[in-house]
């Protein structure tokens, strides 16, 4: 018998359908992932599960007794209330409140009999209360106000976990979390025997979890069997399919439509019965639902940075007696893609913020190159003003254009290209999910140009599809990424090293990703500081550098734009050089144009080692 079943449910917002006749079951040890594009429903489907909202029509079914505990997208918000009473909170039954009613409702005889069996229910409930808290590693006694967001989570999945259910829905449940939690998580739902219905986008988890794989896509549930990878291979040759059945469709669509309008022949009564087909076929079309569409990423690359990005030598940042970075050095170089990992609150962003030069470090120096230009992602999206539209968070409220690689762009159009509709510009920030707006922060990053981007957890609430795109725009980014992120997939596919918060304030770079780091820990024996070598040359002991000399400073400024001309006369000459019909038409230009190739590289060589000589 299945704990839960969802037959023929339709569920609609406004115009919107979400669910269209949806048909679903779960058993128990099952752990169903359901996928979907941020907006097509997923949320709306476990509300429906536990009673949040009614369908339009069809029957959610859940077998009667089973308990349903559920895990809700958002962080619950801080408040004085105690770790202990927001687990027990979450009890199947609350003694106190039935013993309370029984004494109000019963005898004297019956109400005595009523207490003790609750006073036994409470006894039961408050030993699993206990349980609960130890295996979640929590503090019974603090107020969740004193917790961060991924503990303030824990807490809430305690409460779920505390009745004991069958039935468990998890939306978003890596959200916030960093690796370790993520991990732990992992563990905890594979010893889980009751039935798991989860959301999720982070995929590393997804691999690990899920039994079978739900997607909703346009109002209909579809199941993929197998794991995860098995439905990335199924899916893409699914949508092949699809869309040539939807071109044939539409190509018998337009030769009848032409058939129409050739006149008597088809007036004519004995092809009446054509024109009824085509006039289903007409509303076969203007039922179909399209695809949403997908983001277009796009990073505006500014003039290069100079070669040293950043360099730390020895430094320390303490918040009060307590150090979270001790003797760190580094050297960060122009094109490096730099992941940062940690448990949370172990200082991530704190590095990030010596680095950027918005905090001073304790003891030790920290150089930044020369020529940057940051574009940075804040992972509580801060810089999205909530009371403020969609537009004006985009332009500043300085009119309805952008500038895209120096040409001006309507904001509508560019908004576009991250799913927000023209009719929904005006609307302010707060009406939107967490994933408009990670995209919509991603569209405030992407219309500035840049050659330093700086990434604390973008993949929070993104869909895969869109996720991947990401993914795709990060790793081919011409500049330098600091990226902070506890998506273990993002961190393999995208960086080129990794430093890891390792406690005792110790930060350690590894080479390659998340998945490189754990091999590398389990051989390396103790994990080498990065770059220690860097230190020496701005050691205390160490010879000052030599002043620039008045002209040397001008020479310095104007590198980046030099540079930035011969590359872009390169450019220009390759696209030339490109057009076959160019050697064909005139032999000798397209050798002077060879030529002159030849000498920009030379010269572009030249002026990054004399741009690298300057800034030394």
């Amino acid at each position: 018998m299945p704990t839960v079943r969802l037959d023929k449910v339709s569920l609609s917002f406004g115009l919107k359908p979400l669910l269209d006749n949806a048909d679903l079951q779960i058993r128990r040890g099952e752990r169903v992932c359901l996928l979907g594009r941020n907006g097509e429903g997923k949320s709306s489907l476990l509300q429906l599960i536990t009673r949040q909202i009614a369908p339009d029509s069809g029957e959610v079914w859940v077998r009667p007794g089973a308990r349903v505990a559920s895990l809700a997208q958002e962080v619950s918000p801080a408040s004085e209330v105690l770790v202990r009473d927001v687990v027990r909170s979450g009890c199947a039954t609350d003694a106190f409140a039935a013993a309370t009613a029984a004494t109000a409702t019963a005898g004297t005889a019956a109400s005595a009999a009523a207490a003790a069996a609750a006073a036994h229910g409470d006894w039961q409930a408050e030993l699993d209360v206990d349980q609960v808290i130890s295996r979640l590693q929590l503090d019974p006694d603090a107020a969740m106000d004193a917790l961060s967001g991924g503990w303030r989570r824990r807490v809430m999945l305690g409460r779920a976990l505390v009745a004991a259910p069958d039935l468990l829905l998890l939306d978003e449940p890596t959200n916030h979390l960093d690796i370790d939690a993520i991990t732990w998580l992992e563990e905890m739902m594979l010893d889980f025997a009751g039935a798991l219905l989860f959301i999720s986008h982070d995929r590393s988890f997804v691999r690990r979890l899920a039994t079978r794989i739900v997607e909703l896509d346009r109002g209909r549930l579809r199941v993929w069997p197998g794991t995860y990878d098995d439905y990335l291979v199924q899916k893409r040759a699914a949508l092949e399919v699809e869309a040539k059945h939807a071109a044939l469709f539409d190509k018998k669509l337009a030769q009848e439509e032409v058939w129409i309008r050739q006149g008597v022949e088809a007036r004519r009564t004995r092809n009446e019965g054509r024109v009824r087909a085509l006039k289903q076929l007409r509303i076969q079309r203007s039922e179909r639902r399209e695809r949403i569409g997908q983001v277009e990423i796009r990073v505006q690359d500014a003039a290069p940075s100079g070669k040293l990005v950043f360099e730390a030598v020895n430094v320390t940042h303490s918040f009060g007696a307590t150090p979270v970075i001790a003797d760190f050095s580094a050297r960060i170089q122009r094109g490096d893609r730099i992941g940062i990992i940690g448990p949370n609150g172990c200082g991530k962003t704190t590095l990030i913020k010596l680095l950027v030069g918005e905090l001073t470090p304790t003891m030790g120096q920290i150089r930044g190159g020369t020529s940057l230009l940051p574009a940075y992602f804040d992972q509580q999206r801060e810089q999205l003003d909530p009371a403020a539209s969609i537009m004006d968070n985009v332009t500043g409220g300085s009119g309805d254009t952008v500038t895209i690689d120096g040409r001006p762009r309507h904001v509508s159009g560019y908004l576009r290209d991250f799913l927000f509709p023209p009719e929904r510009l005006q609307a302010p920030v707060s009406m939107l999910s967490g994933g408009e707006r990670n995209r919509l922060l991603l569209a405030r990053l992407f219309a500035r140009p840049s050659n330093l981007l700086v990434m604390d957890e973008p993949t929070n609430d993104l869909d895969v599809e869109t996720l991947e795109l990401l993914e795709e725009m990060v790793a081919n980014y011409a500049g330098t990424l600091l990226l902070v992120s506890h998506d273990r997939a993002f961190l393999d596919n995208v960086v080129t090293s990794t430093l890891v918060f390792e406690g005792g304030a110790q930060v350690n770079e590894y080479v390659g990703g998340y998945s490189d780091w754990l091999r590398q820990r389990k051989v390396a024996a103790p994990p080498v500081p990065r770059a220690p070598a860097a230190a020496p040359r701005a050691a205390p002991a160490a010879s000052k550098a030599r002043r620039l000399s008045y002209n040397e400073q001008r020479e310095l400024a104007a590198m980046p734009e030099k540079i930035q001309g011969l590359e872009a006369e390169q450019l220009e000459l390759q696209a030339a050089i490109s057009d076959p019909n160019l050697f064909k038409d005139d032999p000798a230009q397209g050798a002077a144009a060879l030529q002159r190739l030849q000498a920009l590289a030379a010269q572009i060589e030249t002026a990054y080692s004399r741009w690298d000589e300057l800034e030394s």
